[in-house]
C-alpha cells in the first residue's frame, strides 16, 4: 500500500508517520520509508543520529540514474534526459517493487535498523547552497514522484511517504499516487485549515482522505476535530513520554509505547488494508496520465524540446499483473 502521511508544519505529521513505520516493521512487513519533504526529518525520528541522517543519498541529485533506470527499453522514451517528473511507464518501462533489490535502491536507499525490523529508507535531500534562489522544492521532490509512478506494490507492502508540509504537494499530481493520505491535524483552527484545502482539492481525484487527530488533551479537543472533519477523523492522539524520549535521542523500546497509541498505529493499518481491495489501477494510470499531460503544456515541452504526449503508452495500464511480468 502507497501511504501519505500529510499536515501543516509542527502538526506532528513525521512524528507520526515515523511510528507508523516504526509499527509495520515490528510486524515484519517490507517498508519503503520516503521523506519527501526537503526539511529532512524522517531519518532523525526513526532513529539516526544527525551525521547519519545529514549523510543519505538524496533522490533529487540521483535524478539521471533513476530515469536511466526507469526508461528502461520504452521505445516511447528517446532519452532519459526527455523524462521529467510525471512521465508515466508505458511497455518495456523498469518498474519498481517493495521486496526486490535495484539500482535505485542501491543507489537511494538505505537499511535503517528498527527494534522491530529493517526498512529502507530514502530522502529527496534538503537544498543545497547551489539551489537557492534558482530551484524550487519540486526539482527535489520529482525524483519521488517518478518513482511512485512507477511502483507496483502488492498486498501487505508499503511504501510510507512524509510529504512536504501544508497544500504544497497539490503543486504536481503526487496525491494522487497513494492508496490512503493521513491528514495530521491539530485540535485548532490552524489544525484543521490544511484538511478544508486537501478535501476540496482531492473532491475530484477519488483520494481516500482520514484524519489523524494529533496533540489532543481531552474529550472537547476530540469533539472539535469531529465537529470540523466529521466521519474523516480516524482516530485521535495525545501526549506521549515514549515520543518525548525518542525527542531526545533516547528511545524506549517500541513495545513501550503506550496501549493507547498502539491502538491507533493498528487504526492505521487497518484502514490503510483496507483500500486494497478499492484499487483501480485503471484510473491510477489515467490520473497519472492526465497530470503528465498537463505538464507537458505547462512547461515540459518548452522545457526538454520534445513533445512529451508521445510518451504516453495508450495501451498501458500498470498493475501489479504487469510488474510480474516485466
Amino acid at each position: 500500500m502507497k501511504i501519505a502521511f500529510v499536515g501543516k508544519g509542527g502538526s506532528g505529521k513525521t512524528t507520526l508517520s515515523s511510528l507508523f513505520i516504526r509499527h509495520l516493521a515490528a510486524t515484519g512487513a517490507p517498508v519503503v520509508a520516503v521523506d519527501a519533504d526537503i526539511n529532512q526529518h524522517l531519518g532523525a525520528a526513526l532513529g539516526l543520529d544527525d551525521a547519519v541522517a545529514d549523510g543519505l543519498p538524496a533522490m533529487g541529485a540521483r535524478l539521471p540514474l533513476i530515469k536511466d533506470y526507469l526508461r528502461g527499453t520504452n521505445p516511447r522514451i528517446a532519452s532519459a534526459d526527455s523524462m521529467i517528473k510525471t512521465t508515466p511507464p508505458g511497455e518495456g518501462s523498469r518498474l519498481l517493487r517493495v521486496r526486490e533489490d535495484n539500482p535505485v535502491y542501491d543507489a537511494c536507499a538505505r537499511p535503517v535498523e528498527l527494534d522491530g525490523g529493517t526498512v529502507r529508507l530514502m530522502v529527496t535531500g534538503p537544498f543545497t547552497e547551489a539551489d537557492l534562489g534558482v530551484a524550487c522544492y519540486h526539482s527535489k521532490t520529482g525524483a519521488v514522484e517518478l518513482c511512485l509512478n512507477h511502483l507496483a506494490d502488492g498486498r501487505d507492502e508499503y511504501v510510507v511517504v512524509d510529504m512536504t508540509a501544508g497544500s504544497d504537494s497539490f503543486a504536481s499530481g503526487m496525491f494522487t499516487r497513494f492508496d490512503i493520505t493521513f491528514l495530521v491535524a491539530e485540535p485548532t483552527r490552524k489544525g484543521v485549515s490544511v484538511y478544508r484545502q486537501y478535501k476540496e482539492y482531492a473532491r475530484d481525484y477519488g483520494v481516500t482522505l482520514k484524519v489523524v487527530g494529533n496533540k489532543v488533551q481531552g474529550q472537547d479537543d476530540v469533539d472539535f476535530l469531529r465537529a470540523e472533519v466529521g466521519d474523516d477523523l480516524l482516530v485521535t492522539v495525545g501526549h506521549s513520554d515514549w515520543v518525548r524520549a525518542m525527542e531526545k535521542g533516547r528511545p524506549p523500546r517500541f513495545e513501550l509505547l503506550e496501549d493507547g497509541n498502539h491502538r491507533a498505529l493498528r487504526a492505521l493499518r487497518e484502514a490503510a488494508d483496507a483500500t486494497y481491495e478499492l484499487r483501480d489501477w485503471e484510473r491510477y494510470t489515467r490520473q497519472m496520465v492526465h497530470f503528465h499531460l498537463k505538464n507537458a503544456r505547462s512547461w515540459g515541452n518548452e522545457r526538454t524540446g520534445t513533445d512529451l504526449a508521445a510518451q504516453v503508452d495508450p495501451d498501458f495500464v500498470l498493475g501489479e499483473r504487469v510488474a510480474a511480468t516485466a
